[in-house]
């Protein structure tokens, strides 16, 4: 079973587009027979997408350090939960058990775990198909921020190729499927 780790917000106070995209992401990924992977919370859009694949049929995990379990933010009814003893920790054993990244918006959580994710791929720590799914043009300032990076030779430019991003939901799962059956040559981890 192919495990999608969804990155993504766990506030209750957000725009009700951001939890119906929450829900249908759960609903593809439950439909396709995947697993999804989130950080156990019992709360915005982590309890949106985790309730979603449940009732379509799917598994969810989630990792979530103790601290959080001990706070009572984990979900109840996951098909498992990993305890983890650090965010840090938390983050690996995702990238760990995962075949691809999925980041919904989100706050500075979110941002973190999307940023370090593309930087490890960069890197060559982890090779996962990363989607940004920039529902509502969330992520806009975002990619503009990465733009100008490229711009001023920050990054260079190759490294647009770490990511991929969708506007819808629907669009995901067939952006996993082309990251990942993308054999684009790469020297050292510039894709050329």
């Amino acid at each position: 079973m192919k495990t999608v780790t969804v990155y993504c917000s766990s506030s209750n106070r957000i725009d009700s587009v951001y939890m119906q995209a929450a829900e249908l992401l759960g609903t593809v990924i439950g439909a396709q027979g995947w697993r999804c992977c989130n950080g156990g919370g019992s709360f915005g859009l982590m309890k949106a997408v985790s309730d979603s694949v449940l009732e379509h049929g799917g598994e969810v995990v989630g990792v979530i350090p103790q601290f959080m379990i001990d706070n009572g933010w984990c979900h109840r009814n996951l098909t498992e939960v990993i305890a983890t003893d650090s965010m840090h920790h938390r983050q690996e054993t995702m990238h760990a058990i995962s075949d691809a990244l999925v980041a919904l918006p989100g706050g500075c959580g979110t941002l973190l775990e999307l940023i370090e994710s593309i930087v490890f791929k960069q890197l060559g720590i982890i090779n996962l198909p990363i989607v940004i799914l920039n529902i509502n043009h969330y992520f806009d300032p975002l990619l503009k921020q990465l733009e100008t990076a490229m711009e001023q030779q920050f990054m260079h430019s190759s490294q647009r190729h770490l990511w991929t991003v969708v506007d819808r939901v629907g669009d995901v799962m067939k952006a996993i499927r082309d990251a990942a059956n993308d054999d684009t040559p790469v020297i050292g981890k510039v894709r050329i």
